[in-house]
């Protein structure tokens, strides 16, 4: 493949998203390296009180809110067409709700959210939405049934809004201080040094918000007791892994080559409060995985959540209704900067269309605001041919730092915060994409990809965003977006999109990881 026939498009997506990790081949290690004391690991026991009172007050807040919006609609009287949300709380009543409030944190603490290590965002998303309206509901039949006023409903029901909000974002912005102090994270062990070991060590290493953090590996082969796994220590055999017992309540067993009854018997004598044994099922989902007891036997159940129609309609329903106000509060920013593009560079249009493969194979035009120069693709060649580095860079992720088609000022702005990808909102609601989803790649970029993964691919809708976009974006190469774009595929669910579309706002807002 030589520059002259690169394929380019006008424009190539500039995709949203953040953070990612790239591997590079291992060094050779001479010696040993100096292995670190796990009983040195710091545990802290106040990380989950913290989260306690971070969301008690997240919640007193959502409360006061709620409680000033419900006043300034009264002040707003009754032309405001909001006259179900009018009136005053009378004495007592607000110090009952706040007492009320203090409901939710507590029901958290049984759904195990204090600290909540081992759970992922989304599950934890899930668990609070559950619970704040399961306890709204309770509260508002009770206000209805029982207490009978007709204030404090309202307020109610403007706190639940908030609560919806605010818990999350309170949650998330308290551990990531906890893991900015080094304060998060339980230490874990992990029994196996083979691949499936190293596999679950970096991965744990990865992503911090689960918070395991391995400080201890196990085997019985001789062989790798001198060795580390991504730094953590190979301390000896697997009867060794007791001796950790007293600091490490989790132990993983990543083996899943070793015989069943010894795996069994491994489980049982392993003085560990949580054991959790790592299956060889690479390419399942992982997400929405459940045991099921068939008569003494273990199964798991894996659910394929985007197979029933109902999960399907339920998607489609919520492009619609979030993708047409923001398509309706999209067009002044369209606007301005269409009147900006025209200036800049005159003489071509500043919207454009481009071929893209979608649901089913089936090719359509997606809309995009105009970035690049007319002449984009003679600039890249020539650019290209002169560099041998930059074409490199281009082979490995279809995408240029300093790429020299893109416009001055408004180009580099659209592309950096991704709002070039606004028209897109009309395939959201003409059907032929979904708000969450992998990217629609032009042909050049999906000839990169092995054809298993361009099938699996098929099997969706595209999306304006998704999780490659908010965890890899342009630094992310096309391995990174095809282990990203599956893994998204196979564990999709309302929540992950609700997740995701929530992830976008940060990264487009920071422009993290987009050029």
């Amino acid at each position: 493949m030589t520059p002259s026939n690169i394929v380019s498009p006008q424009s190539p997506p500039a995709t949203s998203a953040v953070e990612i990790v790239t591997t590079t081949p291992p060094r050779r290690r001479l010696r040993r390296p100096p292995a670190r004391d796990p009983l040195a690991f710091r545990r802290v026991r106040w990380v989950g009180l913290t989260l306690f009172l971070t969301d008690v007050v997240s919640m007193q807040l959502a409360l006061s809110l709620g409680t000033w919006l419900r006043t300034l609609f009264d002040m707003l009287g009754r032309d405001s067409g909001l006259q179900w949300l009018q009136g005053g709380l009378r004495r007592g009543e607000y110090g009952s709700l706040a007492a009320g409030m203090m409901v939710l944190p507590v029901v958290y603490c049984f759904q195990g959210l204090y600290p909540g290590y081992g759970l992922t965002a989304v599950e934890r998303l899930r668990r609070r939405v559950h619970t704040v309206g399961l306890v709204f509901a309770l509260l508002i039949a009770w206000d209805y049934a029982v207490v009978k006023t007709d204030p404090s409903r309202g307020v109610l029901v403007l706190t639940f809004l908030f609560a919806v909000v605010l818990g999350p974002v309170f949650e998330a912005f308290s551990r990531k201080l906890l893991r900015m102090v080094g304060a998060w994270g339980m230490p874990v062990v992990i029994l196996g040094a083979a691949k499936t070991g190293e596999l679950v060590t970096r991965v744990l290493q990865r992503e911090p918000e689960l918070g395991f953090v391995p400080i201890a590996v196990y085997d019985d082969d001789p062989e790798k007791w001198t060795k580390d796994i991504a730094g953590v220590p190979v301390l000896g055999p697997l009867s060794r892994a007791k001796k950790q017992s007293k600091i490490c309540r989790t132990a993983l067993i990543a083996m899943p080559g070793m015989e069943a009854k010894k795996a069994a018997h491994l489980s049982h004598r392993l003085p560990f409060a949580r054991v959790i044994s790592i299956p060889d099922l690479v390419g399942l989902s992982s997400l929405w995985v459940s045991s099921r007891d068939l008569g003494g036997v273990v199964g798991l159940e894996v659910k394929k959540n985007l197979f029933p129609r109902r999960n399907w309609m339920l998607k489609r329903s919520l492009d619609y209704v979030l993708g047409v106000h923001l398509f309706i509060a999209s067009l002044p920013l369209l606007a301005v900067f269409g009147l900006w593009i025209k200036i800049v560079s005159p003489g071509a249009p500043a919207l454009f269309r481009q071929p893209r493969v979608g649901f089913g194979g089936k090719t359509f035009s997606i809309w995009k605001l105009r970035t690049m120069y007319p002449d984009a693709d003679e600039r890249l060649h020539a650019y290209l041919e002169n560099d041998p580095e930059k074409f490199e860079q281009w082979k490995r992720y279809c995408k240029l730092k300093d790429d020299p088609r893109v416009l001055p000022g408004i180009g580099r702005l659209l592309r950096r915060t991704s709002l070039d990808e606004l028209p897109q909102l009309w395939n959201v609601l003409v059907g032929e994409m979904s708000l969450v989803g992998p990217r629609p790649f032009p042909h050049y970029h999906l000839s990169r990809f092995s054809p298993r993964f361009r099938t699996i691919r098929r099997s969706v809708l595209p999306g304006l965003t998704g999780l490659w976009q908010v965890s890899g974006r342009s630094e992310g190469d096309v391995n990174v977006q095809e282990l990203m774009d599956t893994y998204y595929i196979r564990n999709w669910s309302l929540w992950l999109d609700i997740y995701l579309l929530a992830r976008t706002i940060g990264a487009v807002l920071l422009g993290k990881g987009a050029y």
